[in-house]
Order: C-alpha cells, then sequence, then structure tokens
C-alpha cells in the first residue's frame, strides 16, 4: 500500500469522526461546499484528492453546477492514469453524481464495486447511501433499501451518526421499518469503540492504536474521550479495571 493510500485513508477516517463533518451527514450542503472548497483550495492545509470528490458531491446538491463539474475535472487530472481502487471509485462517483439515467446507474454500481475492493468503509458507506438515494428518487424503492440499509448499518458501526440519520430517513421514505438511536442506544459502544477500548485496555499507545485501525493519533484519542463517558469513566487507569461491553450492551 502506498504513502499516499495510506494518508487518504487516515484522512477519511478523522473526518468520518470529526463533529463538523457529521454536520455535512444531515445535508447542509452550502456549507459544506464552502468547507470542502476551502480544502480543495489548500487554505486548510495540504492538499488531498478526497476535497474534491466532497466538493462535488456538496456544490452539485447546493446547485453550484459549475464548481462540480471544475471539481470533478480536477479530479480526473489529479487521479489520471491511477488503476487503484480508491481513485476509480472516487472519480466513478463523482461523475455518478453529475450525471443522469442509465448512466448514473452504472456509474454508482461501478464506484461501489472499486470502493468495495479497498480500506474505504466510509467512502463506500457514502457511495452506497448516494446511489441508494437516486434508486430512491427513480421510485426503484427495492434496490434503494439494499444500498441504504447497508449504508445505515456500516455509518452506525463506525459512530458516523449524521450519515447513519441521513440514511435512516432515506430508509423511512422507502417504507422500510428503522429503529431510530433514541437515548436508549446513544451511549452504545460502536465496535470500533469497542476494538479501540480493548486495545487500549491492553496499553497499547494512541499511535500504536492509530496505525493498526488507520486513523490518527488524534482520533483516537477523540473516541477514547467518547468511549470514557459512555463507560463512566475519566482515564485510561480507569479503563484498566472497567468492563469492556459488547457493542449494543453498554448500558
Amino acid at each position: 500500500m502506498s504513502a499516499c493510500h495510506i494518508a487518504l485513508l487516515k484522512k477519511v477516517s478523522l473526518m468520518a469522526d470529526s463533529g463538523e463533518f457529521q454536520g455535512r451527514g444531515l445535508g447542509h450542503y452550502a456549507e459544506a461546499a464552502a468547507a470542502a472548497g476551502r480544502a480543495a483550495s489548500g487554505e486548510l492545509g495540504p492538499f488531498t484528492a478526497q476535497a474534491l470528490p466532497d466538493l462535488v458531491e456538496s456544490a452539485a446538491r447546493s446547485g453550484a453546477t459549475a464548481i462540480a463539474e471544475e471539481a470533478l475535472d480536477r479530479l480526473g487530472t489529479y487521479t489520471a492514469g491511477s488503476e487503484l481502487g480508491w481513485a476509480s471509485g472516487l472519480r466513478a462517483r463523482s461523475r455518478a453524481i453529475l450525471s443522469e439515467g442509465g448512466e448514473t446507474d452504472r456509474l454508482y454500481t461501478e464506484a461501489v464495486e472499486y470502493l468495495a475492493r479497498t480500506r474505504l468503509r466510509f467512502e463506500l458507506a457514502r457511495t452506497r447511501l448516494l446511489y441508494g438515494e437516486w434508486l430512491r428518487r427513480e421510485r426503484r424503492r427495492s434496490d434503494a433499501r439494499g444500498q441504504l440499509k447497508q449504508a445505515f448499518e456500516d455509518f452506525a458501526a463506525m459512530g458516523a451518526d449524521g450519515f447513519a440519520e441521513r440514511a435512516r430517513h432515506e430508509l423511512l421514505a422507502t417504507g422500510e421499518k428503522v429503529r431510530k438511536r433514541t437515548a436508549d442506544t446513544v451511549d452504545d459502544l460502536t465496535p470500533q469503540e469497542e476494538h479501540i477500548a480493548r486495545l487500549a485496555k491492553a496499553g497499547r499507545t494512541n499511535a500504536e492504536i492509530g496505525a493498526e485501525l488507520y486513523l490518527s493519533a488524534r482520533t483516537v484519542e477523540w473516541h477514547l474521550r467518547k468511549i470514557f463517558a459512555k463507560l463512566g469513566i475519566s482515564s485510561r487507569r480507569e479503563l484498566r479495571d472497567a468492563p469492556i461491553p459488547s457493542p449494543g450492551r453498554t448500558r
């Protein structure tokens, strides 16, 4: 795996975990387009390919088609010649957002197939969500349910609550019954949190946990703060003696 690929994996994980990015999951496209535009310009730090597909989606959804098309062109140039699954998948998804009819269906299918071969679980879930939303608008409810249900389950497992809620609303619109995350479930450890908790309990450092899970040390620390709050503790020392429940059984 290339250094570029690993860097992208870590960045995607950090974005998936951040509160700001969770807000994008709720459909705040104008704000997301502005943030993605700053990232794509390098204003927020070193430019990465991930900023461009984010900009394509958020700009297209906020009606800024010209900006979305320009971002798609830049993405094509940036990843030209790359046959890596993540590059091909993000290109196909971005093209699907700006296409119509049967071409949209083909491109989303292609994007799902490419990303399913990578470790970018968050991007795969986002692609399934977008595909499911499009299928529902095309009145293909049965096909939409398959994509949306998988997206919902993946987002919920990763703790990406904003995106999980967006997928849940789409599922409800197809006629599917979905359990809402309530006060009884909000404190449940996600599978990823349980994994991090067990590694930390075993004495692994944030850097070591991050290297194993393709997360930054900062993201691991963010997860640990959530884990401590859910378990009613405040430190790693207390974690050593705390029972680690299975996902969904924190209470």
